[in-house]
């Protein structure tokens, strides 16, 4: 194994368990509306204000590492999610309490995933970054498999508390294996050119355009992901399995689904280096959005058929993940980097805030519609909503390749 490849596997490995506080609201949502008496919407909205977190700090700090070490920024960032995921653990007791911590977890969790990004782009070079951007997504990606996984299974043992304190300490184990992957880092010195923020990014329609698409994929994919595991839950319990295991089974089912798109970025990563990026991205969400449209109504149907297809589901939901990332670094100046992914995230977690809150509206707005006998239909309808978003993703895209500056992009890989 190369210098190169060892040090990739252990921020993956870092990243795998920071990534343990992620979704761990998702594995228990349905316990705490019930003890919390909250409505879809409210616990929408819970989801929505980690995003909104996220946002705040990953703006900033995204972009403060084109100035600041980003070893500090990242190992902070990793200490801080922990530590208001512990709190959550110990004091949330109602919903504006849960706001609050949750918003605050998210707002260490901005300074961990598009720092670590930026590092893996300033490692690998163009020919070889979208094979080694997908492994870095996919680690991701089975972090949050993990966090729905290891949350499910030990609220159904020991309660929800205990289970959000284990992720909590997942991540102070990220920190500590984190440190060495820092060891000897010196940030590299880009020329800054003599072209503004604006000029280098702002007016950049090509990096909009794929920051737009990025924001596209982001609507579809938290919208999906956070209320999948609820999804399992009222789908068991359909079927008379009692809420309390229905539980932990449906997050089983959640972490399987989401987990399998491990496999997917690293795939489609390397598929993008030979296909293109913008062709790639096209055909993944076209498939995703489908998905989308259909998934919802399987609610009532025999929970296996669920699962199955929500592996398809699972894979294509997050497949173009990495491509958006490595196609934006072949867009934009090396020195202005770390503030187009600071715009990035802006945009695709802002979308990525709304959705799961709309989502949650579209399942109390439709609540007990039957279209045709014996056929909920208030979860298509709600993840109808996620796939409205999928299917601008192609058209960004297509504009992305009419555009004459893409050329921009390493080897032409539009």
């Amino acid at each position: 194994m190369s210098e190169k490849s060892r040090w990739l596997t252990l921020l993956c490995l870092a990243q795998l368990f920071i990534m343990l506080v992620f979704i761990n609201y998702s594995a228990v949502l349905p316990l705490l509306k019930a003890e919390w008496g909250m409505n879809n919407t409210m616990a929408g909205s819970i989801f929505s204000v980690y995003q909104l977190g996220y946002i705040a700090s990953g703006v900033i700090l995204s972009a403060l590492t084109d100035r600041l070490n980003t070893k500090h920024i990242f190992l902070i960032a990793a200490l801080w999610s922990g530590t208001a995921n512990l709190l959550f653990a110990l004091f949330a007791h109602d919903y504006l309490s849960a706001l609050v911590l949750r918003a605050l977890t998210g707002i260490g969790m901005g300074g961990t995933y598009m720092p670590g990004l930026k590092l893996v782009a300033e490692k690998f070079a163009p020919e070889e970054r979208g094979r080694a951007v997908g492994i870095y997504v996919g680690a991701l990606v089975l972090g949050a498999s993990l966090s729905l996984a290891v949350t499910g299974a030990v609220a159904t043992v020991a309660g929800w508390r205990q289970a959000i304190i284990v992720c909590s300490f997942g991540v102070y184990v990220g920190a500590a294996i984190a440190w060495p992957v820092f060891r000897g880092y010196r940030p590299p010195q880009h020329h800054r050119s003599d072209q503004s923020f604006q000029k280098e990014i702002v007016h950049n329609k090509p990096a909009l355009l794929m920051i737009l698409g990025y924001g596209c994929h982001m609507w579809e994919m938290y919208g999906m992901r956070s209320w999948l595991a609820p999804f399992f839950t009222a789908s068991l319990v359909s079927h008379g399995v009692a809420r309390g295991i229905a539980t932990g089974w449906a997050a089983t089912a959640a972490a399987g689904i989401i987990g399998v798109g491990a496999f997917a970025t690293a795939i489609t990563g390397t598929v993008s280096d030979r296909l293109g990026r913008t062709r790639t991205i096209a055909f993944v969400m076209l498939g995703s959005a489908l998905l989308s449209f259909t998934f919802g109504w399987l609610v009532n149907l025999p929970p296996l058929l669920a699962v199955a297809v929500g592996l398809a589901y699972g894979y294509l939901i997050v497949a173009e993940s990495p491509v958006f990332s490595t196609g934006l670094t072949e867009l934009v100046a090396p020195g202005y980097l770390g503030a187009a992914m600071g715009l990035q995230s802006l945009v695709g977690y802002s979308l990525g805030m709304i959705s799961p809150t709309v989502f949650g509206w579209a399942l109390d707005l439709c609540r007990g519609w039957e279209p045709l006998p014996g056929i909920s239909g208030e979860w298509g309808i709600a993840f109808a909503t996620a796939g409205l978003g999928a299917l601008m993703g192609p058209v960004f895209m297509l504009l992305l390749r009419r555009c004459p500056e893409s050329g921009r992009m390493a080897g032409g890989r539009q």
